[in-house]
């Protein structure tokens, strides 16, 4: 099995939004921020080729599908789609994808499963050859948001993936489509549902932490975004997390730093969660089932 990092449409988004109630002076040290306060910030998605005989990618990114006006106000970078521009430099085509991955539909995750915003065109849905993988309690939380998220969904993308005849919803540690390739785990401190795929491998596989731990120093466990729905279970569950994924040597994939894709887990003589052998990029990258 082989491994890429494929980048998505950037954002820029404030800091103090990502970093919860950490005061500015502790996180600008961490990423500094622009005379707006806002902080750079990936969409990075995983793809994994030979895994279960397919080509499965781990999330889209926020990708293009915002009209001009909408892709100002969330900060995002791009107006091209470059999730489909990174996956061409891999190799692939979205045509070529057999699984698309969701942790959840939050749009800067599930955006990039929508063609790029041309002006009197509706949404339209790429990955024409892709089973939809997606969590049965985040789907339910889709279907029916809370008004404080609301506004981190795309009202057409649930019917746009009913329609497609493809949607996958996995209640469970498995998935049919991929088995036992991939382990699901469920958290609900950031958004309800959130599901958190780990492909399994003998000496340690890789999981995809999506908003659980959006990149390293989120690691830190007294550490949330403000975006969480319920940022004290959030570090309940990194906790397990993390050390469930350091004992059993499980790299940590990060979507949204900007300058690591993947890294491993540690733990000082505090008990203090960090990261090591940090990777800015996967290409090719081996992993054996």
């Amino acid at each position: 099995m082989k491994l890429w990092s494929i980048i998505g449409n950037s954002q820029r988004l404030d800091g103090g939004a990502m970093f919860g109630n950490a005061p500015k002076a502790v996180w600008q040290k961490w990423i500094a921020p622009d005379a707006s306060n806002a902080i750079p910030l990936a969409c990075r998605a995983l793809l994994a080729e030979g895994l279960a005989g397919k080509t499965v990618l781990f999330e889209t990114g926020i990708g293009a599908f915002f009209e001009p006006k909408l892709r100002e106000r969330y900060g995002v970078v791009e107006a091209n789609h470059v999730l489909l521009d990174s996956l061409a430099a891999a190799g692939f085509a979205h045509t070529d994808i057999d699984v698309v991955v969701l942790s959840h539909l939050h749009f800067d995750h599930a955006g990039g499963l929508l063609a790029a915003w041309q002006e009197g065109q509706p949404p339209s849905l790429l990955f024409p050859n892709a089973t939809f993988v997606v969590g049965a309690e985040h789907w339910q939380r889709a279907l029916h948001p809370h008004p404080r998220d609301r506004a981190s969904f795309i009202a057409e993308l649930p019917q746009l993936l009913l329609d497609s005849g493809r949607l996958e919803i996995v209640d469970g540690p498995y998935s049919k489509v991929l088995g036992e390739a991939v382990r699901f785990e469920i958290s609900n401190g950031h958004t309800p549902g959130l599901m958190l795929a780990e492909i399994v491998a003998e000496d340690g596989g890789v999981v995809f932490c999506a908003d659980l731990i959006p990149g390293r120093p989120w690691v830190h466990l007294p550490i949330t975004m403000g975006y969480d729905r319920y940022p004290e279970l959030l570090i309940d569950e990194k906790q397990a997390f993390l050390e469930d994924k350091r004992k059993r040597n499980v790299r940590l994939f990060f979507t949204h730093d900007s300058e690591c894709a993947m890294a491993a887990v540690e733990r000082d003589e505090k008990g203090r969660y960090g990261t090591r052998d940090e990777m800015p990029s996967l290409v090719a990258w081996p992993l054996a089932a």
